[in-house]
């Protein structure tokens, strides 16, 4: 199950990724961090799950406490630019339904300050990457583990809660690290959604017509299912909980395993632009695929 769920992971995202970069008119800042969110769900996937496969068919399930390492910074440096990616996202929408003649390059006749330019997206993304390997990083590197308790990890993957199990000493400091890290990552995030979506929300009830207003609410729809997925598990897991409870390693599955296989599929099925650019690109490999002569 887990392998299928992977291969349609990896498919779904790259084939999304392909498509985007393919397709002249999904090259808007909306696809460009679409294109950011695939590429995101296929690197913590494949953090994961490649190793949770061999797992579950070896017989000695190993990892040694340098991998171990890796893959839990690895896990939160993705996982942080996933939350700052999703309120950007948010931002990215509010801007181009709230103040639309600012917002596409259509507009340039017209003299107006393109607001979600290129540059801008750009300066978002390195801002993501690096504040997220910031907040994730440094508190490893300023305060290394140190682990004298039993060496058996209780999850299925190198999990930050349930290393924290293992290790010795005063471990206060990753405790409230672990606060600080959720509330840039856990807690603002959504909180900047909810208010750009409040926004929308009012914008979206003074459109009059019925087709805009129906397209505005369709590309917010899945913006919010994905937020909600991800924010749901994620403030679950870490938000209040002083030490790991066993029962949150199953918790982990739905945004390290399912998540990324569904974020493809719900924005592909409910955007119309994207369905129309793969209609495009399987006709097209149907229409130059070599026909075979028969005599």
């Amino acid at each position: 199950m887990f392998f299928v769920i992977y291969m349609l992971t990896v498919f779904e995202n790259i084939f999304l990724i392909f498509t985007i970069i393919v397709s002249p008119n999904l090259h808007t800042p909306m696809y460009y961090f679409l294109c950011n969110l695939s590429f995101l769900d296929l690197c913590v996937s494949s953090s994961t799950v490649p190793k949770l496969l061999i797992d579950v068919l070896s017989q000695v399930r190993r990892i040694s406490v340098i991998g171990c390492l890796i893959q839990m910074n690895t896990v939160l440096v993705l996982g942080g630019i996933q939350c700052l990616l999703l309120a950007v996202m948010a931002y990215d929408r509010f801007i181009a339904i709230c103040y639309p003649l600012h917002y596409t390059i259509i507009c340039f006749p017209l003299n107006y300050t393109i607001i979600m330019n290129w540059r801008l997206c750009g300066y978002l993304t390195v801002l993501m990457w690096l504040g997220s390997l910031i907040l994730s990083v440094a508190p490893t590197i300023l305060k290394p583990f140190v682990f004298c308790k039993n060496n058996q990890l209780n999850h299925f993957f190198c999990e930050v809660l349930a290393i924290l199990e293992l290790a010795c000493g005063e471990i206060s400091f990753y405790k409230i690290t672990i606060v600080i890290i959720g509330f840039f990552t856990l807690l603002s995030p959504p909180v900047f959604i909810m208010v750009s979506y409040i926004c929308i929300l009012f914008s979206i009830l003074k459109i009059h017509s019925v087709q805009g207003r129906s397209k505005a609410f369709s590309t917010c729809a899945s913006h919010l299912m994905v937020v909600f997925m991800f924010f749901g598990t994620s403030m679950t897991m870490y938000m209040g909980q002083a030490s790991f409870s066993a029962y949150l390693k199953y918790i982990s599955l739905n945004y390290m395993v399912f998540t990324p296989m569904l974020n493809p599929l719900i924005y592909s099925l409910r955007n119309n632009d994207v369905k129309e650019a793969y209609r495009k690109i399987l006709v097209k490999c149907l229409v130059t695929a070599p026909v075979s002569q028969f005599r």
